[in-house]
């Protein structure tokens, strides 16, 4: 009996051994596969940080050796070229400066103009314009600074709107609806992007018609020529473009308001160029969220300055010839909608044909309901934010002395001053 058990202790013993402490060839493995885990999940934040870190190595390098070849002035102009901070100019930052050498610009990339629906909704709208005050005219009267009568032929004759009414459809207003990614009311977005850099400078003087408007151009271009039959809606100076602003909204209708920098050649051949710029023109907009209506339209030049309008004109055709400078004071040119848009037919809900405006009938008569905002902010506010977007540097506070000492006062901080000739904002003083 006691040989039968001892040769029965060494087969147990094998039975029980993994459970006394000896590893199997299986579980080795598991913790062979956990240790490589552990290694790889190490391994991968270590390995980004030494990818980042030879990235920023080699951009200090980059920026070490421009500063060497350009110059602080050079590499800061390299820079305002060089969008994505690589060191390196791919074709389409290099655009501006192939643009400026050779003089073509290639046609920028514009949305498919809108199809007027022919029995949407139409809105009129009326010009009304009092010409600018000669007078206030600082230094360019006749005779004075070898000013002639047909310099100031096209400012003279300029007198009354070219359009003094005009039918838009509702449709086409849909230029000035925001983005899907700006909704919210205070947003701000460019309708028509500035397109001048530190490279493209100016536009040239020496024309005499704008260029041909495509996109949203199109609508702001019909517009304006509501005023004069020449109106380039891309200044020559910066600022350039038309920002918007959502001022308040609802489920749906959205108030807009807009800012535009536009000029007008007043002048044709044989006539030297005139140049006639606002400081700006101001509008409003109150339109459905699909554009089918527009309750209300206004734009206009802000007359609540002296002095709204800067002048320029050529003793010659060239670029390169003289040019006298003044500014002066318009007391009105300005926009409004005559009502809310209405359609030229009713039908019911079988689509039958109830009520039809034609040229030769009464209007339809409409009753709109009045519009209850569930968010706005201020037409202050929504003005300050524009011009933010319009001049970035007015996201400091720029104040009065009194204001600005008060203010230093109670914030503890240095007073710095500016002194300018004239304001930075527009081409107003």
């Amino acid at each position: 009996m006691a040989a039968d058990v001892d040769k029965r202790i060494p087969e147990e013993e094998k039975k029980i051994s993994p459970q006394n402490g000896k590893q199997s060839p299986g579980s080795r493995s598991w913790i062979c596969r956990g240790m490589w885990t552990l290694l790889v999940v190490c391994a991968v934040p270590l390995f980004a940080f030494g990818i980042k870190y030879y990235q920023d190595a080699q951009l200090l390098k980059r920026h070490e050796e421009s500063v060497q070849t350009l110059g602080a002035e050079g590499l800061f102009l390299f820079s305002s070229l060089d969008t994505d901070h690589d060191f390196y100019l791919s074709p389409e930052e290099f655009k501006p400066i192939a643009e400026k050498l050779t003089g073509i610009t290639n046609p920028a990339d514009f949305e498919e103009e809108v199809i007027h629906d022919p029995n949407g909704e139409t809105l009129t709208l009326e010009a009304k314009m009092q010409p600018l005050l000669l007078d206030s005219m600082t230094k360019s009267k006749d005779g004075f600074l070898g000013v002639s009568h047909s310099s100031l032929s096209g400012l003279r004759s300029w007198k009354s709107p070219a359009v003094p009414s005009s039918s838009f459809s509702a449709s086409q207003f849909r230029v000035f609806l925001p983005p899907k990614n700006k909704i919210e009311v205070g947003d701000t977005w460019w309708v028509i992007p500035s397109e001048l850099n530190i490279f493209t400078g100016y536009l040239p003087n020496n024309r005499y018609h704008p260029p041909t408007p495509r996109g949203r151009e199109v609508v702001i271009h019909s517009l304006l020529s509501m005023f004069h039959p020449r109106p380039f809606i891309k200044t020559r100076f910066a600022p350039q473009g038309t920002v918007a602003c959502i001022r308040a909204s609802n489920d749906f209708y959205y108030n807009i308001v807009f800012r535009i920098h536009a000029e007008f050649q007043l002048n044709d051949i044989p006539d030297f160029p005139f140049w006639f710029t606002p400081g700006q023109f101001t509008g409003n907009i109150v339109l459905s969220k699909d554009a089918s209506h527009v309750r209300l339209f206004h734009l206009y030049v802000p007359s609540n300055r002296s002095l709204n309008v800067d002048m320029e004109w050529l003793y010659g055709a060239s670029e390169s010839s003289n040019m006298e400078v003044d500014i002066g004071y318009l007391p009105q040119l300005e926009l409004q909608s005559a009502g809310p848009s209405t359609p030229s037919i009713i039908t019911d809900e079988q689509g039958n044909i109830l009520d039809r405006r034609d040229s030769s009938s009464e209007p339809i008569q409409f009753v709109f309901e009045e519009i209850h905002w569930t968010s706005e902010i201020s037409q202050e506010e929504a003005a300050r934010r524009m011009e933010v977007t319009f001049y970035p540097f007015k996201k400091v506070s720029y104040l009065p002395f009194s204001e600005a000492f008060e203010r230093a006062e109670a914030e503890k901080k240095l007073v710095h001053s500016i002194l300018l000739w004239g304001a930075l904002d527009d081409q107003s003083c």
